[in-house]
């Protein structure tokens, strides 16, 4: 039986994204790891390898992260200063989700979903 699935994306930095990610309300689990970083928040996790060689402009890393209350957290992200993909503001899209996307420091692509009512 599978029970989850949590995202790895690469880094460059573990302290700027630990930073980055905070301002997204997300903690820090428990374990620690040299060039390993272990975030969750509400039942979420994501994990982040270190990879100091990245080019940021040819990193393609995506999640997508279902969520309530998106209005909410688009209001909160713009009022903490979070940056809003160009392409990404929120809006309804023709496939019933209601969206937005984000840009961490290295490039990784997360957009936020909730499905309309």
């Amino acid at each position: 039986m599978m029970t989850a699935v949590i995202p790895k994306l690469p880094m460059r930095n573990k302290e700027i994204t630990r930073t980055f990610y905070a301002k997204l309300g997300f903690e820090v689990s428990e374990n620690d790891f040299q060039g390993y970083l272990m975030l969750k928040k509400d039942g979420l996790e994501i994990h982040f390898f270190e990879f100091a060689a990245l080019i940021p402009s040819e990193n393609y890393g995506q999640i997508y992260i279902r969520c309530t209350e998106i209005d909410a957290t688009y209001e909160s992200f713009l009022k903490n200063n979070i940056e809003i993909h160009p392409a990404g503001h929120l809006k309804k899209k023709h496939w019933g989700q209601k969206e937005f996307s984000i840009l961490d420091p290295d490039n990784n692509l997360i957009t936020f979903g909730q499905p309309l009512q």
